[in-house]
Parts: structure tokens; C-alpha cells; sequence
């Protein structure tokens, strides 16, 4: 071990020791194509040479990370249950997996590495509570089960949003606690998705107890205010057909979400989440982009100023650990292979170099050995160039003595609130 301390990243301070000699292997590529135009692109590699960070490096921090292993030891066991079939399956007939179950423990895992509470988050409480809404509606709306199936679905649309009083919230514009399943179920205000989620658990259920005897589908909506709604299958229109959220897009969408939410670099939203962050790393040839405002140059020393602090989280310039824990669930689900490339960048901010390089590896040698015309969104230029300078700069700083060293300085030990 080096018996030296680096100031490797502004997001750094506190020691550990990270000790990582992980190497990928690849295995097959696999494609899957469904109706309606939808694209299913998953990487395989072996899962016991994927070595993520987050965890391993609060550990070495000196912060216990034993609820948010097991919650995200439940997450994995959710997802093994996605088959091919099962990803393209629609939620609201979706039996295989329990997705209120891997968004509880979406939500306990990141609860546990905010608040450092020595009880984890109770995902069996709120399962109950989840069926306690199907409970409830039963015993309100008994008469709706001899009725159409239009009265049936406009009753249930009633009692969960005027009765219960749920609502949908743009997470980007408000708290991000409409962003996890626990606090919808307790505020009653949330995402789309996770409106949806509910709405599907509540079928779920009635389908369970025998009480559902037509198809029902889940209208989810695209645009910023509409409310997720059911409606009878049969007479649904081709229009209804990108709006059918899957097992694997429902989970797409809530991880996203989160990552999008809690990404550290939140200036110009006109770029990707991977360029904001090559821009910050200097990674981008600026004499391509257009002149930054006033506002982006003040937002970017801002956030330099909170980083040099140590502040690893603030209102409105992201989370490095939801942000890190959002793009490890990602890539376990295996459906975009910019995942990897996001996660790559990253873990260079935090100055894991060596790792850094090992992802951003096997994300070129995985997108050099996939179809391009099969990719749902092929990096663009300026992408590409962006991860060929971060690949030259990572080998570049591991060629130096010393910096593969396994002694950092880490901005994951410090919980320093930014006011």
C-alpha cells in the first residue's frame, strides 16, 4: 500500500483505502426487439468481475453501509426475476416481479446512505400500506365490481385521486421525496411512474382476489401534468401503444429519474448528464460550444466553491452518492451501455481513476462489439470525442507513480451540509 495522502478531486476529503484489482470479462451481447418499435438492449458481462464502489469505499470511510447492502441485495433479487419476457411485459399485468417490493428497496437503500440511521427503512410496513389501498377501495366501491368496466375504472381513478388525494408532482421543479415510493405513499404527491406503479399494484391486487375480469391497461402519461389512468384494453387505440409502461421502462424511468435528479453537475440542461460532466472535467473542446451565460459561469463557481468545501450535497447541485447508487442499480439492469460510461465519469470526479478506467474500458469494448443501428441512443459526436480524451487522461494519470495507490481522500466520509 502507497504510504501517501492525495488531493486527487474537489469532491474529496477524508481518508480510506480502497483496495479494487477487479478485471471485466465479457460475455455475450444480447439484443431483444418487441412490438411497437421498442428496442431492449442489454450487456452481459460476468457479474463476479463487476466490482462497484459506492459501498466498499463508505465502508473504508468508517460508514456502516449494512442496511443499504441489504437493500440492495433485495433490489438484485427483484430484478433476477426480469426475463426477456418479463422486461417487455406491461406493469399492469406484470406477476414476475414485485416491483413495489424493488422500488421500496430503491428507496431504503438511498435512505440509509443519507440519513445513517441505525433502523432501515421499513419495506414491509409499506407494503402493507400498498395493500391496504386495495383493502380500501374494496370496501368503498364494492358496488364498482358489477359495473362496466368504464364505471369500474372511473371509480378507481376517483378514490385515488380525489379520495385519497394523490397527486402528480414534477420532482425536477420540487423535493425529490416524489422520487421514492415511501414518501409518495406518505405525502401523496409523486412522480408519474410512481403513480403508475400504484395504480398497478392496486389492479395487481384486485386481480389476485379475483374481483378484475377484463383487461386493463395503464395509460402513462409523457408530458409534465397528466395523471396515470386505466382503461379497458379492448378498446385501446394503436396511439395508446407508447404509452404502455413495461417492468423494465417502469424501472428504467424511476432510476433515471433519480440519477437525473441527483446528478452533481446540473448546469445547462440542454446537454447530456455525461457531457455536464465532461465539461466540468474539461473534457470538451469549448471552442465547439457556444458561449456560456453569465448564469452557467456563476453556477459553475458556485458549485466549485461548495466542492472545495467538501459539501457533497446541496439543493440544487445534485448528490454524489444517490447519483452513484442510481447508475450501479442501472447498469445491473443491463438495458443501456451509457450507463457504464456515466458511471465511469463519475468515479473519476471522485478521483478513482483506476476504476474509472476499467468501466469506461468495458464500455467502449462493448459498444465496439455491438450493432450500432441496434443502440436506442448512440452516443453523438462530441460524446465520443469526450470519452476518447477522459480514456487518454485516466491512463496518462495511472502512468504516474503513484496514483493507482489505493490511499484517497474521500468526499463520501464528510456529511457537511451546505448552510
Amino acid at each position: 500500500m502507497c504510504a501517501m495522502s492525495l488531493s486527487l478531486s474537489p469532491w474529496i476529503s477524508g481518508p480510506f483505502a480502497l483496495s479494487s484489482s477487479s478485471s471485466f470479462v465479457l460475455s455475450d451481447f444480447h439484443f431483444s426487439v418487441s412490438s411497437g418499435a421498442r428496442v431492449a438492449c442489454r450487456a452481459h458481462y460476468a457479474s463476479k468481475d463487476l466490482k462497484f464502489v459506492l459501498h466498499h469505499a463508505l465502508d473504508d470511510s468508517g460508514i456502516h453501509t449494512a442496511h443499504a447492502k441489504v437493500a440492495r441485495d433485495g433490489f438484485c433479487t427483484e430484478i433476477k426475476k426480469l426475463s426477456d419476457i418479463e422486461r417487455e411485459t406491461s406493469i399492469s399485468i406484470n406477476r414476475g416481479v414485485d416491483l413495489g417490493k424493488a422500488a421500496l428497496f430503491i428507496a431504503a437503500e438511498d435512505d440509509s446512505l443519507i440519513s445513517h440511521s441505525s433502523v432501515p427503512l421499513p419495506v414491509d410496513s409499506f407494503i402493507e400500506r400498498l395493500d391496504d389501498l386495495s383493502m380500501d377501495y374494496c370496501s368503498h366501491y364494492s358496488s364498482a365490481f358489477r359495473a362496466s368496466p368504464e364505471v369500474f375504472l372511473e371509480t378507481l381513478d376517483r378514490y385515488l385521486y380525489v379520495n385519497k388525494g394523490f397527486r402528480r408532482t414534477n420532482a425536477k421543479l420540487s423535493e425529490p421525496r416524489a422520487l421514492y415510493l415511501h414518501s409518495v405513499l406518505t405525502h401523496r404527491s409523486g412522480s408519474a411512474a410512481l403513480l403508475s406503479l400504484i395504480y398497478s399494484e392496486i389492479l395487481k391486487m384486485l386481480r389476485l382476489w379475483g374481483l378484475l375480469d377484463f383487461d386493463v391497461e395503464i395509460f402513462f402519461p409523457h408530458d409534465s401534468h397528466s395523471l396515470p389512468r386505466g382503461y379497458h384494453k379492448q378498446k385501446s387505440k394503436e396511439s395508446d401503444q407508447p404509452h404502455i409502461m413495461t417492468s423494465q421502462s417502469l424501472l428504467v424511468e424511476m432510476l433515471k429519474s433519480l440519477k437525473d435528479a441527483f446528478w452533481p453537475f446540473q448546469h445547462d440542461n440542454t446537454k447530456s448528464l455525461f457531457l455536464r460532466a465532461a465539461h466540468a472535467a474539461n473534457c470538451i473542446d469549448r471552442s465547439n460550444t457556444t458561449t456560456e451565460s453569465g448564469f452557467e459561469l456563476a453556477s459553475a463557481k458556485a458549485a466549485q466553491h461548495r466542492l472545495e468545501r467538501g459539501v457533497w450535497t446541496s439543493v440544487r447541485f445534485g448528490d454524489m452518492r444517490r447519483a452513484l447508487s442510481a447508475c450501479e442499480r442501472l447498469i445491473l439492469l443491463e438495458t443501456d451501455l451509457t450507463e457504464l460510461r456515466d458511471y465511469s465519469i463519475l468515479l473519476y470526479h471522485c478521483g478513482f481513476y483506476e476504476e474509472s478506467l476499467q468501466y469506461l474500458k468495458l464500455y467502449k469494448d462493448l459498444e465496439s462489439s455491438s450493432t450500432k443501428r441496434w443502440l436506442s441512443n448512440s452516443p453523438s459526436n462530441l460524446e465520443e470525442d469526450a470519452v476518447e480524451k477522459l480514456m487518454v487522461r485516466l491512463n496518462l494519470i495511472l502512468m504516474e507513480e503513484g496514483w493507482g495507490c489505493s490511499i484517497y481522500r474521500s468526499f463520501l466520509a464528510n456529511n457537511s451540509e451546505p448552510w
